[in-house]
């Protein structure tokens, strides 16, 4: 198959390509920017995800760094499918020298795959790592069959984080440890509630029981069966990893039902303060991972902001509250920026993805460096972990929530603000 990466070093070896300045010296044609993909799910039920990527990239492109770039934006409509050939025209018609991708394994895992199989570097994040890696892979069933990955890199934080920063976070509440699950059948739901290598066996070690009364579909209308089986397996707990549409449905008809557990922690689903907002009251006291707030302790290697300055620029341009993937997508472009600065040729992809693997650059979400460190060796190569601790949301008089950091023994330089409530 002739890839766009064959493409190129044919056009290099022909005197093609040029080798003129940029951040570093970078090679590229003479007056010609540094071009960047992106793709993200900006409308769609994930859209919540890409609130902040206007004002992310707009601030980027007024920073010094940001000149040397063309960022070339795709919706991918929260549509996987749409993902990959987005990526593909990218690649092939826009000509792109380096990918970016976040927000769920429904964008990061199809414009991965498209970049690997095109030979084209890739850096994403939002997204667990196990259902990034192990979702890509022919045999996700076969881990003697798992492969490295030649362009594709990660960094977000795993299931056994989120595991702990989860059970960390109810320990502080007095339950009966019953946990009722809500999995979705998407790529990040059958890996959250896969039996063997999802959420169950690690409840378990911390003493916490898993009913997962199985896959339901995205976007459906009815949750009675998921709620009588939480009812009559008396959980106390529920969780899971929920769209934010599917989320509203299943409360509201929660407690329509009558059924009233202490804690409920969802990932994706309420991470975003306008998905609590819709819920009024009843979203008082929800709780989910914080993989990044305005309290966390980084810098941003492109501007220098603090996380709390940036949250505060976002609100002061935006008028909206800070949320979580303002980290993560200005993350991104601090990693473009480090990548593309230490490549003497923007247009050699297998250089630029050496210089991703031996990245080592503190950005506004943390350290991000593939080191191995706390990743199974089969992953080692392509995903490096990102801090993770747990919140609530905190509803004020004026109808605002606050999301409050409770539990950080996963991660102790990110201060607390409150400690665990249960649910009224």
């Amino acid at each position: 198959m002739i890839t766009r990466r064959k493409l190129l070093k044919a056009g290099a070896a022909t005197g093609l390509a040029y080798g003129l300045g940029g951040l570093a010296a970078p090679a590229i044609a003479q007056g010609a920017k540094i071009k960047l993909g992106y793709v993200s799910p900006q409308t769609g039920p994930l859209a919540s995800f890409g609130e902040s990527d206007a004002y992310n990239i707009a601030s980027f492109l007024a920073t010094e760094a940001g000149k040397n770039f063309e960022i070339i934006v795709k919706d991918s409509q929260s549509n996987p499918n749409r993902a990959a050939d987005v990526a593909k025209e990218l690649i092939l018609s826009d000509e792109i020298n380096l990918m970016l991708v976040a927000s769920t394994p429904e964008n990061t895992n199809p414009v991965a795959t498209t970049c690997e199989a095109e030979g084209i570097p890739c850096i994403s994040t939002k997204a667990p790592w196990q259902p990034w890696f192990i979702g890509q892979q022919g045999n996700p069933g076969d881990p003697e069959s798992w492969k490295p990955f030649d362009f594709a890199y990660h960094y977000f934080w795993g299931l056994e984080d989120v595991i702990a920063v989860f059970t960390n976070m109810w320990s502080q509440l007095d339950t009966n440890k019953k946990v009722g699950g809500l999995f979705p059948n998407d790529a990040d739901g059958n890996a959250w509630g896969d039996p063997n290598v999802g959420l169950k066996p690690g409840l378990a070690q911390a003493g916490f029981e898993l009913l997962d009364p199985g896959r339901y579909q995205n976007l459906t209308d009815d949750f009675t069966a998921q709620v009588n089986a939480f009812k009559d397996g008396q959980c106390a707990i529920i969780t899971g990893v929920v769209i934010p549409p599917d989320f509203t449905t299943f409360w509201n008809q929660a407690k329509q039902q009558g059924f009233n557990p202490k804690a409920v922690t969802v990932a994706k689903a309420i991470l975003f303060p306008q998905s609590v907002e819709t819920l009024g009251a009843a979203g008082h006291n929800l709780s989910s991972e914080v993989w990044w707030s305005a309290q966390h302790p980084f810098k941003s290697s492109v501007t220098g902001q603090s996380a709390g300055e940036l949250a505060a620029d976002f609100t002061a341009k935006t008028g909206r509250p800070w949320t979580q993937p303002i980290g993560f997508i200005h993350s991104l472009f601090e990693m473009a920026t480090n990548v593309m600065g230490r490549v003497d040729d923007v247009t050699d992809a297998e250089a630029v993805a050496a210089a991703i693997a031996s990245s080592k650059v503190d950005t506004i979400v943390g350290r991000v460096e593939w080191n191995g460190k706390g990743v199974p060796p089969f992953a080692a190569k392509n995903v490096t972990k990102t801090p993770l601790v747990s919140g609530q949301w905190r509803r004020k008089d004026d109808g605002t929530f606050d999301l409050v950091i409770v539990d950080n023994k996963t991660a102790p330089n990110i201060p607390t603000a409150g400690n665990m409530e249960a649910l009224a």
